[in-house]
């Protein structure tokens, strides 16, 4: 344990470190893509992220393989090698996506080949846990196609629920938390050597998330780009494939008995393969919500909207910070309540926890649609918008404000002033950087913003300062 949580903070300080000069590479390189009409952010962020999750995960694999006991598993397994193989390939494809940008078509055919490389090097499935049956021998066709379907999906799945700052690095650091918890169970508690490159995937996996989210938390200073989220989605698919495929099921002496004590004993079997689920639960269902409601009105389920699950969020009036946290809460809530199933499939206290927590789940959706009447003797323990006399306060200012100013614009016409309504202009990038430098008060001078607009390079404040037209600064 002492030498994967070594390997966990070497991982986590080797992507913290390197983050903030990525970000200076990126914004050198451009790779700060206009904002479009369905993204949350304000200002042009630099991508490449994935760069420094790679360089982490390089870091943390050249680690273990100099510890006195981890460096068995590069010497009795190759799946470390594969795993390093399969994410050289997918992070470049990435990076190119970052900077220049790719057709879906050839990244989709990209993840195939690194899933493919993957599977040439050993990483693959050899068997599938069947209840009552036991393992079922897959062919070496049925089990490369089975092993490209799971990278394929889970790196997706990633990339499609990175839609907040911090979101996809924090749901991807609860489910590697929850694997690395079975896997070690898997590895220790039953005898299993096979299970100790799983248990060392989710181990880096951890470091890389935990090391890139301080840079990438509300506000974000750098996201990670498709070069993190598919790579991060990557290693999460070959700890799943790694522990389903090559962890004997019979060694675990679990289909002993009658088959219906099998079918309950087989279910710690199948928890590798539903944990990467627990990262695609929340962004399935928001894609099954996305083609229902596109077809409904008529567009392509392709089309771009501001519909998905955190922008609804966002719009019932829930804070940025808010809505990352209750899609972590519900994410911690399925991985969690996977593992602990898998060790008290028939306890009570289990099913009640998960319907106590699951209420309180609703109750924190819910939470901006009412404003409870609370007590004078419990004001002090709520926050200042369940207060009564801020309540009165903010209804007499709305009652008594003036008729909206308008500003004029370039060009003609005019637009509302109020910025609460209004988002600001984004701040440019490339050529029309300079005009922008005055625009965010002219601190970082033309030089930086002829680069890529004066907020590009120096630091943003975490608060956004807000007034209304024709007040003082």
């Amino acid at each position: 344990m002492r030498e994967y949580l070594l390997t966990l903070c070497v991982t986590a300080a080797v992507t913290y470190l390197l983050t903030g000069p990525v970000r200076k590479f990126a914004i050198a390189a451009g790779a700060m893509p206009e904002i479009r009409a369905r993204d949350v952010h304000r200002e042009p962020t630099p991508r490449l992220g994935g760069i420094a999750m790679f360089g982490g995960l390089c870091a943390g694999l050249l680690v273990a393989a100099h510890l006195t006991n981890l460096k068995d598993v590069f010497e009795v397994s190759n799946e470390p090698r594969a795993l390093l193989s399969g994410a050289g390939l997918i992070w470049l494809l990435g990076v190119l996506d970052d900077k220049w940008g790719v057709d879906a078509l050839i990244k989709l055919g990209g993840q195939m080949i690194a899933a493919g490389v993957m599977v040439l090097q050993g990483l693959t499935i050899l068997w599938l846990p069947v209840p009552g049956v036991g393992p079922v021998s897959l062919t070496p066709w049925q089990g490369t196609l089975l092993t490209v379907a799971l990278v394929v999906i889970t790196i997706n799945a990633v990339n499609f629920v990175d839609g907040l700052d911090g979101l996809a690095s924090g749901m991807v650091c609860i489910a590697a938390a929850a694997f690395f918890m079975y896997a070690y169970r898997i590895w220790y508690g039953y005898g299993l050597e096979a299970a100790a490159p799983a248990t060392l995937f989710a181990a880096v996996l951890m470091g890389m998330c935990l090391g890139f989210l301080p840079h990438n938390a509300h506000p974000a200073r750098i996201f990670m780009g498709d070069s993190g989220s598919m790579l991060i989605g990557l290693v999460l698919a070959a700890g799943a494939i790694s522990i389903t495929g090559q962890v004997d099921p019979d060694a675990m002496k679990l289909f002993e008995g009658s088959e219906q004590a099998a079918v309950h004993a087989t279910v710690p079997v199948y928890i590798p393969l539903l944990l990467p689920l627990t990262v695609i639960a929340v962004p399935f269902a928001d894609l099954v919500l996305a083609i229902v409601r596109r077809t409904w009105k008529g567009q392509s389920p392709f089309a771009a909207d501001r519909g998905h699950l955190h922008h609804r969020l966002l719009e019932i009036g829930h804070s940025h910070s808010r809505a990352v946290l209750i899609m972590y809460f519900w994410s911690a809530l399925i991985a969690f309540g996977a593992v602990a199933y898998s060790v008290n499939s028939a306890g009570v206290w289990f099913v009640l926890a998960i319907v106590a927590l699951s209420g309180v789940g609703l109750v924190l959706l819910l939470l901006p649609r009412f404003t409870p009447s609370v007590p004078r003797w419990a004001e002090a323990f709520v926050p200042p918008r369940y207060r009564r006399a801020n309540r009165i306060a903010r209804a007499e200012q709305g009652a008594e404000a003036p008729a909206e100013p308008v500003a004029a614009v370039a060009g003609g016409g005019s637009v509302p002033a109020d910025p609460e309504t209004a988002a600001p202009e984004p701040v440019g990038s490339g050529m029309n950087g300079g005009s922008n430098s005055g625009m965010n008060g002219g601190a970082s001078g033309g030089t930086n913003g002829g680069v890529n607009g004066a907020t590009a390079i120096g630091d943003r404040s975490r608060f956004t300062h807000r007034r209304r037209i024709g007040t003082p600064q």
